[in-house]
C-alpha cells in the first residue's frame, strides 16, 4: 500500500544521509530536500515567507536528483537561507523545484551543519516493491 510522504536521515560516517520516502517520485524528492534542511536547522522553527525556484535537467533520475539537491545548497549558501517547505514538478527529465523559507538567523535556528554538497554515493531514485518510491543520497558536510 502507498503511504504518506516522509522524511528521514540515515548515518553515514562524517557526512549525512538523506532520504525522501512518499507515494510518487516528486513527494521523495521533497522528502530528500527536507531531509537535507533538517539536517541544518529545525525545519519547524522556519518561517516560509520567501519563495526559490531550483530548475534542473539530467539524463537520468538519480542525476535529477543530484542536481536538485545541489541546487538547493547552491540557494542555502548563496542566499544566505534555510528551508522548511518544498514542492517538485518532473517531467521528461526536467524538474521544477520550489523552496520557501527565510534567511538563516543564527539565534533561532541554530544551524548545526553547512552542507557542502550531494555526492554519488548511495545515490539512488526506485519505486519499491509497496509502491512508494524512495530517493536517497549521502550529503558531504
Amino acid at each position: 500500500m502507498v503511504g504518506e510522504a516522509r522524511a528521514e536521515q540515515f548515518s553515514h560516517g562524517a557526512d549525512i544521509g538523506v532520504r525522501g520516502i512518499g507515494p510518487t517520485m516528486e513527494a521523495a524528492f521533497e522528502g530528500a530536500a527536507l531531509a537535507l534542511a533538517s539536517a541544518v536547522t529545525d525545519v519547524s522553527a522556519v518561517n516560509v515567507t520567501s519563495e526559490i525556484v531550483v530548475e534542473c535537467k539530467a539524463p537520468t533520475t538519480p542525476i535529477l536528483l543530484f542536481d536538485w539537491l545541489n541546487g538547493l545548497i547552491y540557494e542555502m549558501a548563496l542566499r544566505r537561507m534555510v528551508f522548511g517547505r518544498f514542492a517538485v514538478d518532473i517531467e521528461g527529465g526536467k524538474l521544477r523545484g520550489r523552496a520557501w523559507g527565510e534567511p538563516v538567523d543564527p539565534r533561532r535556528h541554530a544551524p548545526a551543519v553547512e552542507p557542502k554538497g550531494a555526492t554519488l554515493t548511495e545515490l539512488k531514485v526506485e519505486r519499491q516493491a509497496d509502491g512508494n518510491w524512495i530517493a536517497q543520497c549521502i550529503i558531504d558536510v
